[in-house]
């Protein structure tokens, strides 16, 4: 049996930290040896959130307080412009996965456009591999820095890079309609904002002008050598907690036809353990991804037949954070990749 792995969670009691320390605590390899939290010293998890399990974990302690000599990887839980500090303080001391945006883009003036000029270690930009580990498996095999991709980007990259790596769709007019739960929009989120006593809300924001456009950008153009991929993007919030469904409208290339997008969703099902192929007959929804860490991606007829809808489903707090992390470091460490994922 594998020796056990000394993991340390930064930013343990915000959702996506609650998701992956319960995943963590589930893993046959893993000792969860330091919980971190900005705000919360001297607890149990169990006290904070009583509604999860969480057995035999140390107590929760300033984020500050961690020796990276301790541990033999961090995941850094923490908000954008605040998780590069501390990566400054642990690069080259301990294997780092970093779920906020801070190594995602690799120019930092796209950083600084996006998220701020709080920025300390743009040095370590490039040192850091993209964790979408479907696309980027055999980079991450081995990796000591990780970068875990937005949830946005998640669920749109993750049907649309096969497309366009394969010439399969023209990259001239794609448009991307997502919704999410409101979960994405972290703890401080105003949940009066999408309840009232008598309805529930819904709205779109930042269209053409969310954060997560540079990220999407940036790798599609990666699998594109011929041309920019230009796309619109509208994320909306919806009155659920969880979950992400992302809507994409695609021209098909020349003689392209539905057929040959469904033949390759479902080759790529095969050796993807997290990438399902959903059947025109079956139901794709909240409730069938929701506390997986699974991509389900479905494909629609349009009226005209060289164009094609395809629709792709996650979990916001896993497959677009905490699951996907913990994919990756699986990966990275040689593990089989659906350990504590399924």
């Amino acid at each position: 049996m594998k020796d056990k792995i000394r993991v340390a969670v930064l930013g343990s009691t915000g959702y996506v930290g609650m998701e992956l320390v319960k995943i963590l605590s589930n893993h046959s390899f893993v000792d969860i040896n330091f919980l971190g939290s900005e705000t919360i010293h001297g607890d149990y998890l169990n006290n904070i959130d009583n509604s999860k399990v969480y057995n035999h974990l140390p107590l929760l302690k300033s984020n500050n307080s961690f020796n990276a000599e301790d541990s033999d990887y961090v995941f850094l839980a923490l908000p954008h412009a605040v998780s590069n500090k501390y990566v400054k303080k642990y690069f080259n001391k301990i294997n780092i996965i970093d779920l906020s945006a801070d190594f995602r883009l690799d120019n930092i003036d796209v950083y600084k456009k996006n998220y701020g000029n709080d920025h300390v270690c743009k040095e370590y930009l490039n040192d850091f591999i993209y964790g979408l580990a479907e696309i980027n498996r055999e980079k991450i095999l081995g990796s000591k820095n990780i970068a875990v991709p937005g949830c946005y980007p998640t669920s749109i990259l993750l049907p649309l890079i096969p497309l366009i790596k394969n010439k399969l769709v023209n990259t001239e007019n794609i448009i991307i309609d997502s919704k999410s739960g409101y979960s994405g929009a972290g703890k401080k989120f105003d949940i009066n904002k999408m309840k009232s006593k008598i309805d529930y809300n819904f709205y779109n924001y930042n269209t053409n002008n969310h954060r997560h456009i540079a990220e999407i950008k940036q790798e599609l153009n990666k699998h594109n050598s011929e041309n920019e991929v230009k796309f619109s993007f509208n994320p909306h919030i919806l009155p659920n907690f969880r979950g992400m469904i992302s809507t994409i409208y695609c021209d098909l290339n020349n003689s392209i036809k539905k057929i040959d997008i469904i033949n390759l969703l479902q080759e790529l099902e095969k050796i993807n353990p997290f990438l399902k192929y959903i059947k025109n007959d079956e139901t794709l929804d909240f409730f069938s991804i929701q506390n997986s860490n699974y991509c389900k991606i479905k494909v629609f007829d349009h009226y005209s037949e060289d164009k094609l809808i395809v629709v792709s489903a996650i979990d916001n707090l896993i497959k677009g954070a905490a699951g996907q992390a913990v994919q990756c470091f699986n990966i990275a460490e040689n593990i089989e990749e659906t350990v504590s994922l399924l």
